[in-house]
């Protein structure tokens, strides 16, 4: 089961950025939400089964691989180099909040689970569309777009993370040993 969940971690991070390059944002009223974010919210629920089941310390390895990993697939896919610093920037900074957040939190695991990546997800939101898209990045979006951008991939996110919480709280991995 060990090598399944570390795997998945790593298939969703590739997946997403190939999501987010092979498809056009997807607007939800006047939010713009990359479909990749669907994704990237359920990597941050992986992660913390990775945390999981191999302890925090090898957690990092995993994001460390996962960077690389993610790196390597978004220049691979055409994306600028300012890009993929800022993925990989806005990855390290969320990945290592969602796992200290997961590490400190002393509540059942569908809560730690949904308050971590709550943090993960608003940071990632937040820092790459700011250093990544908006004037101050590679200027895909306009100011008055930034807000909105943030605020979709916040909203898709945080969906994801109350969807794997539920599932988590009403299935047997709830009940499972913490490590």
């Amino acid at each position: 089961m060990k090598p399944f969940i570390l795997l998945a971690y790593l298939a969703a991070i590739v997946a997403a950025n190939v999501v987010t390059a092979s498809f056009a944002p997807i607007p939800i009223g006047a939010l713009l939400v990359p479909a990749g974010s669907f994704l990237i919210g359920a990597t941050f629920i992986l992660r913390d089964f990775v945390q999981r089941a191999f302890g925090r310390r090898r957690t990092y390895a995993a994001i460390l691989a996962a960077l690389a990993l993610s790196a390597a697939t978004s220049y691979a896919l055409g994306d600028t180099l300012l890009i993929v610093f800022a993925s990989a920037v806005t990855f390290l900074v969320s990945e290592t909040l969602d796992t200290e957040t997961y590490t400190r939190l002393k509540l059942p695991m569908a809560s730690r689970v949904f308050f971590s990546g709550l943090v993960g997800g608003f940071v990632d939101s937040a820092l790459f569309v700011v250093i990544g898209l908006s004037p101050i990045g590679a200027g895909f979006l306009p100011w008055d777009a930034v807000g909105f951008a943030i605020a979709g991939q916040i909203l898709v996110k945080t969906a994801m993370q109350a969807l794997g919480a539920a599932v988590i709280a009403f299935t047997p991995l709830a009940r499972e040993t913490e490590r």
